[in-house]
């Protein structure tokens, strides 16, 4: 770390309980020091100007198990409030000199000092009022913010973070392509970390394409699917049965993980995919790339697209687009919540609700 012109602050996020991995993920080890201590010499090594330190969780016992020399601890005794609360306690002791802040998060070890520094350079040289880092078209963390936007995150709450205020900025936003698969990885559960320790992933081409007689669209139907969760191999699975192409969009994922799957599109570019006679788009990446995704389904002329969010998340992501200046009557496609209203509660539900509202949705056929 140095004193530099941007004058910029990283804000480490370190609070949370970590319920899921059963032990303060803060502390686990990965090639020989934890991730905390990953996530610390990582922004040591860029240009920030200060490190603020943010626990709640277990905060004695990560203070005692690694120096924190220079770095402004803040502890947080509501943090089972979650991540929006935070948030505002790192802005709120930044150094008054500070031309704004990047948020750093204690579970993503992989991400590269040059790229927290690109992130600083960009902000530099261009003022935004957000920088945001972009592997292959797919966002990741960290996040810079301009002091500009700091009361407008005065009031979060909950696990709501800086992604909240984004609709309201889209065009002071800059996206960073970087070349580090590093903004996507973070440690949410044992195999993460299994998969971490045993080297990363390996990275995909831009196009990947299953192996057998069904590998490519042609002149078949094809659905994409952006997501990977369990919801996305049923209905895979159920589109398969129909005599669908199914390709899955993804920055990472390997063709044995999703044998569901004839082809796996490693960018968010729609252009890259092959021809297909009809195209129809299902979004579930669960928040991540909802609203890139749903611009590129928009630009490519899907017959169908479709989020599966609720209602609520539907309309903020086209407030988004709407403000990027995609017309109304372009919005009017997206189905979401995505499906017929069946009560569909189970992932192979949900993909039978999608499945059957997008036959529904299909003109008829002449005879």
């Amino acid at each position: 770390m140095t004193d530099s012109s941007p004058g910029i602050s990283a804000i480490i996020l370190a609070a949370g309980m970590s319920k899921r991995m059963g032990a303060p993920k803060q502390l686990l080890r990965l090639a020989g020091a934890t991730l905390l201590e990953h996530a610390l010499n990582n922004v040591r090594q860029s240009r920030a100007q200060e490190i603020i330190l943010v626990l709640g969780h277990e905060a004695e016992a990560i203070r005692q198990q690694m120096p924190l020399d220079n770095v402004k601890v803040i502890v947080n005794p509501n943090y089972q409030e979650g991540m929006g609360v935070s948030l505002r306690m790192g802005l709120s002791a930044i150094a008054p000199e500070s031309r704004g802040a990047m948020i750093v998060l204690a579970d993503q070890p992989l991400v590269r000092p040059a790229t927290l520094d690109i992130l600083i350079e960009r902000h530099r040289e261009l003022n935004p009022q957000i920088v945001i880092p972009v592997y292959r078209g797919f966002r990741g963390n960290p996040v810079l913010l301009d002091r500009s936007v700091f009361p407008e995150l005065s009031a979060l709450t909950g696990e709501t973070g800086c992604r909240a205020i984004f609709g309201d900025h889209t065009e002071s936003i800059l996206m960073a392509e970087v070349d580090d698969v590093g903004i996507l990885l973070d440690v949410d559960s044992q195999y993460d970390l299994k998969k971490l320790s045993a080297g990363g992933p390996a990275e995909r081409p831009l196009l990947e394409f299953a192996g057998g007689p069904r590998n490519a669209a042609g002149g078949q139907q094809e659905l994409v699917i952006v997501g990977r969760d369990s919801f996305a191999h049923a209905l895979a699975a159920m589109a398969r049965l129909l005599r669908y192409a199914v390709t899955v969009v993804d920055p990472l994922l390997a063709p044995e993980e999703f044998p569901e799957a004839d082809c796996l599109l490693h960018v968010l570019d729609f252009s890259k995919l092959p021809a297909a006679a009809e195209r129809h788009v299902v979004v579930a990446s669960r928040g991540q790339f909802d609203e890139d995704a749903l611009e590129q389904a928009l630009a490519c002329g899907a017959a169908y697209v479709a989020l599966v969010a609720n209602r609520k998340r539907g309309q903020e992501i086209q407030r988004h687009l709407r403000a990027k200046g995609i017309p109304q009557e372009k919005l009017a496609q997206v189905r979401a919540p995505a499906g017929l209203e069946i009560g569909a509660e189970s992932p192979e539900e949900i993909a039978l609700s999608i499945m059957a509202e997008m036959v529904a949705a299909r003109p008829p056929r002449k005879r």
